[in-house]
């Protein structure tokens, strides 16, 4: 038996037959579909016009813009508009930025103070109104924020924070964190709990555990979380508009632009310039940190 097993180890494997390699070549090829690369391409020049458009007209004069506004006429490139549009008191869109920024800033924060905790509180626990409590978040994600802009003026009033900046914060940290505290629990979810138990053991209590053990090894969905507040505030426009009256002197990137070219946009040599500024720096921002959007939206997809 013994001389039987060893023959057996001991003889060579038989390569494998070339039809069942390229079978097996054959199933694991993805099929190509022309179907899939037409809609890549309408989706890509969807994309690409608007902003070719819109870098392009912000260097030619008004009459270029309107005879040929996909043209690119090299001897007529100008930096002059864009000059005047960054040096404008009237404008401001380069004030705007320290504003926006500051926006940014303290609505990030505020939301990872708040929305950690509560994530965390909601992922470990397993009592159904608990369940309940993230229903209701992620309820809010499906309330668009336009149809709340009046109740929560009224709101703001009776706390004495309309037209001022902590209300508009305070709104913005609202807003935030339906999407943040779901995208949280999920990512918290797929780490064991284990680690916490160990952090217990250790005598380290539920904040103590949160911070210095989950939190860090949540930082993809941190920052993801914060990649996605970041440009939605920066693109708002609804809220600072009507929460922020021009008698509050605060304008973030979006309103200065409309109070600044609304009286004169038909001057595209002053719409196109400003537009421009308020867009490139999100741009920019999205096109540099898009893979960590892409790995932070898709783990804890998947537990393993």
């Amino acid at each position: 038996m013994v001389v039987l097993e060893a023959e057996v180890r001991d003889r060579p494997k038989a390569a494998p037959t070339e039809g069942g390699a390229a079978a097996r070549r054959t199933e694991h090829k993805e099929p190509r579909s022309p179907v899939r690369w037409v809609l890549l391409g309408v989706l890509l020049v969807v994309m690409i016009v608007p902003i070719y458009l819109l870098v392009v007209n912000a260097f030619k004069s008004q009459q270029d813009i309107l005879d040929n506004p996909f043209s690119i006429p090299l001897s007529g490139l100008t930096f002059e508009h864009m000059s005047a549009a960054i040096n404008s008191p009237q404008f401001n869109v380069i004030g705007g930025y320290g504003f926006t920024l500051f926006l940014v800033v303290v609505v990030d924060v505020l939301c990872i103070l708040l929305a950690g905790p509560a994530a965390y509180a909601i992922a470990r626990s397993l009592k159904r109104r608990t369940q309940l409590v993230l229903l209701y978040f992620l309820a809010g994600t499906f309330i668009p924020g336009a149809a709340v802009i009046i109740p929560v003026i009224y709101v703001l009033r009776e706390v004495g924070l309309a037209n001022t900046v902590a209300g508009l914060v305070a709104h913005d940290v609202a807003t935030t964190l339906p999407v943040s505290i779901f995208l949280f629990v999920g990512f918290i979810r797929t780490i064991p709990v284990d680690i916490d138990h160990a952090a217990t053991i250790d005598g380290a209590g539920r904040y103590r555990t949160f911070w210095a053990i989950i939190f860090p090894l949540m930082r993809p969905a941190v920052v993801t979380v914060l990649i996605l507040n970041s440009i939605g505030i920066w693109n708002d426009f609804v809220s600072p508009q009507i929460l922020l009256s021009p008698s509050s002197g605060h304008y973030t990137v979006t309103t200065a632009i409309y109070a600044g070219i609304s009286q004169y946009s038909t001057d595209l040599t002053k719409v196109f310039p400003n537009l421009l500024l308020a867009v490139a720096p999100v741009v920019i921002f999205f096109i540099y940190m898009q893979r960590h959007i892409i790995s932070g939206l898709t783990v804890g997809a998947v537990k393993g």
